[in-house]
């Protein structure tokens, strides 16, 4: 695959400091200042993108626990730059009200496990009207109540694993 030409010049202004710890960085990664710059700033747009695209696939897919096991994985192999950046928007794909909550609990679980803020769009959210429990038994009810993590619990939401635990 050929890269295309670039035609184009960009300058930025830095002190000799952020120069050298810049250069420092790209020796270190193996690329020019150039191409660490462009990473870094596309790849948040790409973390940024691929996000949106897997809400909007949730949004299309009948088989959701498998997306939201995609969104799982892609949320914990973020940074917590890279999460910042990703879930800055609020979902633009129409999904429904359990299907956002369940997505904004998982934001803001995966925010407090990275210890950083969650999102505002999270909290704009209002909780589901009922209940709803993550199996049909009865009998697991009182332990779903009592353990299911806290910000899917106060969306009404009632579940024994979250974001980075695997049934």
């Amino acid at each position: 695959m050929t890269k295309p030409n670039k035609t184009k010049y960009l300058q930025i202004r830095v002190t000799p400091e952020e120069k050298k710890l810049i250069e420092k960085i790209a020796k270190k990664n193996s690329k020019t200042i150039s191409e660490l710059v462009l990473d870094k700033l596309l790849s948040d747009n790409q973390n940024k993108d691929k996000f949106q695209s897997l809400v909007s696939k949730l949004s299309k897919s009948e088989k959701t626990s498998l997306v939201f096991a995609e969104i799982n994985d892609f949320l914990n192999k973020l940074t917590k730059d890279e999460f910042k950046e990703a879930t800055d928007e609020k979902p633009k794909a129409n999904i429904s009200n359990y299907h956002l909550n369940y997505l904004a609990a998982m934001v803001e679980y995966s925010a407090n496990r990275k210890k950083v803020d969650p999102p505002k769009w999270v909290n704009e959210i209002d909780p589901l009207n009922e209940p709803v429990f993550g199996s049909k038994l009865k009998n697991l009810r009182t332990h779903l109540l009592l353990n299911s993590p806290i910000p899917f619990r106060k969306r009404n939401i009632f579940i024994d694993s979250t974001v980075g635990d695997r049934v």
